[in-house]
């Protein structure tokens, strides 16, 4: 089988590229295959960079390649009665997306008749007043201008899509603007539709009604999680709720369709962007959230959220969904961490070790706050979680209001992970770290390092503290320290002490390098 791609007036043409002139694979059963549109949504959004609203507001105007900038994909898989001739002939599939991948269309006939594809062209030539004018050039038409009681009849010449160039019997040529005009044409010209439309040559043996089941891939769609958060007074329970953002720059509506969602990274080969880039239409918002929200389930290394109902996606729109019900009463715990060096956390070493003294003497005084929770069952948990950004809030004591108190993202997140979430850092504690004694004995390979790390407390109940620093000059090291401390890998160490009310608390450690 060979597949040969021609193109000519805007219209894709695929020639052999569904089983051409062969046999279709054997037929499913028509009870396995409802009636109406399934569409599978795949998102590579980043939640801290995609705001739709603002996609929205970035990319105004009308653009055909606006669908290529969607951070996302969908797979549409439809069912539907269609009348097939007798022999070969053409049958035309209308309401399809304006930004279809016309080379990943499936085609089966459910009805067990043998219907076979021998041909397939996507034209997607759309009317618009620009596209309309362009093919009335050198043709008569009429304009009105009502506001001022005026017309104008003759042969359009040229059109910029604001402007007319026209020609009147008498052979005068007159330049006017044609926004406000009321234009009177002939007959729609060939070559222009009003809807997308796949346009297959069908052999059949026999015609009549068939049940034919279609998929395809189209761009212009994507999706993203949010969580809310609510933490009580003391931060040791919170409720959450999750919503998902829908996306639809697809080109289509799909009324009454079973949705679905794919949370993971699943590997797609595309072609570079367009250049052209001017922006896309503007959308609605819709609410549409479900009591129940999504039904997930393991699919192969990925998880899949299905819709338990029908639902309404609209061109041009964005909706939001229940992604779960909400969950109440799980635990969390704050957590302050003292990073004094939070840039040598994770850093290499070089190929030699750091001998200088000033190297990672700098420091911050930041005391970061954290929020966790584990994320299994016992918690009252245990879901996976699709990557999202997620906003914490918490009941302000004296009126009950909800305050937002930081929001921070989360990767996509299996069940029984810990969900730690930065908040911000803390106003009345505060910490830092002072290089007291530094020497290198470079006969020896020996370099010896002193630290005395302080936190400050200005609340009036005591506070622990995480402390963690990096070993960050050399791979071999042995430390002695003022408290008990633990080792979290090769290269960093961590205190949890408690920092009094009002008050103060101090580390000390030396740490020694050898090479």
């Amino acid at each position: 089988m060979t597949d040969r791609i021609t193109t000519g007036s805007r219209a894709f043409t695929l020639l052999a590229v569904l089983l051409a002139g062969l046999p279709l694979q054997a037929e499913q059963d028509e009870k396995a295959a409802p009636e109406g549109p399934s569409l599978t949504v795949y998102s590579t959004a980043s939640p801290g960079s995609f705001d739709p609203q603002a996609y929205i507001r970035a990319n105004a105007g009308d653009n055909p390649y606006r669908s290529a900038n969607v951070p996302g994909f969908g797979v549409v898989r439809e069912v539907r009665r269609i009348e097939v001739p007798k022999g070969i002939g053409q049958v035309r599939f209308t309401d399809v997306a304006a930004h279809i991948d016309p080379t990943t269309v499936a085609f089966s006939d459910l009805s067990g008749k043998g219907t076979r594809v021998l041909e397939q062209n996507f034209e997607f030539d759309l009317v618009s007043p620009a596209k309309l004018l362009e093919k009335y050039v050198d043709q008569r038409i009429d304009l009105q201008w009502p506001e001022t009681d005026t017309a104008l009849r003759g042969t359009l010449l040229a059109t910029d899509g604001n402007r007319a160039v026209i020609e009147n019997d008498g052979g005068e040529i007159s330049i006017v603007p044609i926004s406000d005009a009321r234009i009177g044409m002939g007959e729609l010209p060939g070559g222009l539709i009003t809807r997308p439309t796949l346009v297959w040559k069908l052999d059949s043996a026999t015609g009549g009604e068939r049940r034919i089941e279609t998929s395809y891939q189209t761009a212009g769609l994507t999706w993203r999680a949010d969580y809310n958060i609510t933490l009580d007074a003391d931060s040791s329970s919170a409720n959450l709720t999750a919503w998902v953002t829908l996306m639809n720059l697809s080109g289509a509506s799909y009324e009454n369709a079973r949705l679905k969602l794919v949370a993971g990274d699943v590997q797609r080969v595309t072609p570079p962007a367009p250049t052209m880039r001017r922006g896309m239409m503007a959308m609605e918002d819709s609410l549409a959230a479900g009591a129940n929200g999504f039904e997930e389930q393991a699919f192969f290394e990925y998880h899949l959220y299905t819709l338990p109902r029908r639902t309404d996606v609209r061109m041009n729109s964005t909706q939001q969904f229940t992604l779960f019900p909400p969950v109440r009463g799980f635990t969390t715990r704050k957590v302050l961490l003292y990073q004094g060096l939070p840039g040598m956390m994770r850093g290499g070493w070089g190929g030699q070790p750091a001998t200088n003294r000033g190297f990672g003497a700098s420091s911050s005084s930041d005391v970061a706050v954290f929020i966790e929770f584990e994320n299994d069952r016992e918690n009252g948990l245990g879901m996976p979680l699709p990557a999202g950004k997620v906003r914490l809030s918490m009941a302000n004591p004296n009126d009950g209001s909800l305050e937002f108190i930081g929001e921070d993202l989360i990767d996509h997140t299996p069940r029984n992970e810990t969900v730690r979430l930065k908040a911000g850092n803390a106003f009345d504690v505060r910490g830092s770290r002072t290089q007291t004694d530094f020497k290198v004995d470079t006969g020896r390979k020996t370099m010896t390092e002193t630290w005395s790390i302080e936190l400050r407390n200005q609340k009036d109940v005591a506070q622990e503290v995480v402390v963690r620093e990096p070993l960050y000059r050399w791979r071999n090291w042995e430390l002695r320290s003022s408290d008990d401390y633990e080792k979290l890998d090769s290269r960093v160490v961590q205190w949890t002490v408690e920092v009094p009310a009002e008050g103060t608390r101090t580390i000390t450690y030396t740490v020694v390098y050898t090479w």
